[in-house]
Order: C-alpha cells, then structure tokens, then sequence
C-alpha cells in the first residue's frame, strides 16, 4: 500500500508520541543556539553553515547504509520538500527576523497549524474539523499572549508579508514531507538538506555576507547543537512522526517552540518567566491538546473515514 493510500493514524502511538515530544524539544532549543550563533554569523551564512555540515552528515550515513537514491517522482517530491522546508522558509524567516520582532513572528509561525490544515484539506489528505480548528485557534491565542508586546504593534509590511510567505511555505513543506515515501528519512534529508543549503548559500552570497568560521566558544558550542540536533536529530524525528500521524496534528509541534525556548532560556539564559508567558503556554498546550491529542481529537479521523465508507457503499 502506498503511502498516500494508507489510512491516518486516528492516535500517535508511544514511539510517535515520545518521538514528537524530543522533536519540539530540539525545535525549541533551536531558538536559544540560533540567538548565540547570530552573535557571530551572519543569519544566511549561518543558517547556509548549519544545513552544509548536516547534508555532509546526512549523505556519510545513506552512504555508510547504503540506502537507495530517490528517482523519479520521489525525486522530485524530495527536492521539493528541501526547497520548502530548509531553503525558501528559512530564507524568508532569517529575512523576516531582521525587520519584525521576534514575538510577531512566533505569532506568524503559529498560524502554521491553520495554514497546514487547509492545505492538508484542499490536497484530499484530510478532512476539515472543527476540533483541530478551535485547537489551533487556542495555540494561537496563547502564542499571542506569550510573545505580543504593546511595544510590537509597529511592522514593516515587506516582514510581516515575508513571514506570511515563509508560513505557507513551511505548512506546504509539512504537506510534501508527508508525500515523501518509500525512503529512508536520512537519504530524503541527505538529498533535501543539500537542496536547502545551495539555497541559502545563494542568498549569502547575493546578500554579500561574510563567510566566517565561528570562533567564540558558546557559537561554535551553538552551531554543533544545531547542526547534530537541531537538524539531523530534529528532521530524523520530523519525518518519522509526519509519516505515522496526520499533517496537521505534526504541525502542531510550531506552535510548541516557543513554550520550550521560553523554559529552556529561563534555564539556560536566565530569561525571566511572566505571567503572560504562563497564560500563554497554558493556553498553547490546552490547545494542541485539544486539537490532537485528546480523546476526541484521535477519534475524529476514524469518525470521517467510517462516514466516507458508508457514503461510498
């Protein structure tokens, strides 16, 4: 049975969960070790740096395990997926970070389960429903809460549309990775990772940024965590977990960065907590509760595959 013909998984089992779980983990800490590396690196560079090293990792293990080469229309597909989801989004958010706050652009990735939802939808992947939309309208409301200061209401619109596109792009790149079957998540992250980093290596290049080696020891520290966890660890899991449950359910974890870069950078960068960053992750969790793991949200897709089986007989 092909991928695109095999029923979604109405419930996450424990490797799924746990796997999702350490993914939004890894996301989260992302955040803190890109505010290091940007002390340094200028933000193409060092996102064209990151995903460079990791293909070079990628491709050492599909080599080491022989793993087959996407052809054809995998090929394709797995191009696409690096295009989108390391190339074109982290252009357009590295761009964007530059010219809005970093608040107003959690608020934009959050909208990322919505985007992700009609797009499932308007691919014949999943079925619109009203729990995933109110969980997701939660989450966004509590990522409000948590980032949005009364000082961020002035924005640039070249960011705010750049964030927008960058939030599309990584919706549809959840909807290709979801299309990517039949190989091994190491060689579609050795062959999109390249992708992505040609990508943003261009944009370095175009932008006229200084290609430096990372010297300060937290950067080098920071870029090693990203290149290892932060994007081998972190797309292995990714793949994984988009392979056995629903896109717009695997989306959720973009809405759950930002709960972990708050608790990790309280921890790790003494960042204080606010009351409106509590209500905010309260609200955040409720919600991806609400629209994924709740008892009534793993029952919902069985639900519409029996209405669909009795309208078709």
């Amino acid at each position: 049975m092909s991928e695109s013909s095999r029923p979604e998984a109405s419930a996450p089992d424990a490797f799924t969960l746990a796997a999702f779980i350490v993914a939004v983990v890894l996301g989260g800490g992302n955040f803190i070790a890109v505010r290091f590396s940007n002390r340094e690196l200028d933000p193409f560079w060092g996102a064209g740096l990151r995903f460079t090293l990791a293909a070079v990792v990628f491709v050492t293990i599909a080599l080491g395990l022989r793993l087959r080469w996407p052809t054809g229309r995998h090929l394709a597909l797995t191009l696409a997926y690096g295009g989108l989801n390391f190339g074109l989004s982290y252009a357009l958010l590295y761009w964007a970070l530059v010219r809005v706050t970093a608040g107003f652009g959690a608020v934009i990735l959050a909208v990322v389960p919505l985007i992700t939802i009609l797009l499932a939808v308007a691919h014949r992947m999943e079925r619109l429903n009203t729990r995933t939309l109110v969980g997701s309208m939660l989450s966004l409301i509590g990522i409000i809460v948590m980032t949005v200061r009364p000082g961020d209401v002035d924005l640039p619109i070249s960011g705010l549309l750049a964030m927008l596109v960058a939030a599309v792009t990584v919706g549809e790149g959840v909807i290709v990775s979801k299309k990517v079957s039949g190989y091994h998540p190491v060689m579609t992250n050795a062959v999109g990772m390249t992708v992505g980093a040609v990508i943003l290596l261009a944009m370095s290049a175009f932008a006229a940024e200084s290609w430096l080696i990372p010297s300060q020891a937290e950067v080098i520290w920071s870029v090693a965590y990203l290149i290892l966890l932060g994007s081998v660890g972190l797309f292995v899991l990714f793949l994984l977990v988009v392979r056995k449950w629903t896109a717009s359910a695997t989306s959720y974890s973009f809405v759950l960065f930002p709960v972990v870069t708050m608790l990790l950078g309280a921890w790790i960068a003494d960042e204080p907590i606010t009351y409106g960053g509590v209500i905010g992750a309260v609200l955040v969790m409720s919600g991806v509760w609400f629209g994924a793991l709740s008892p009534g949200a793993r029952r919902a897709p069985e639900l519409e595959r029996a209405e669909q089986s009795t309208i078709n007989t």
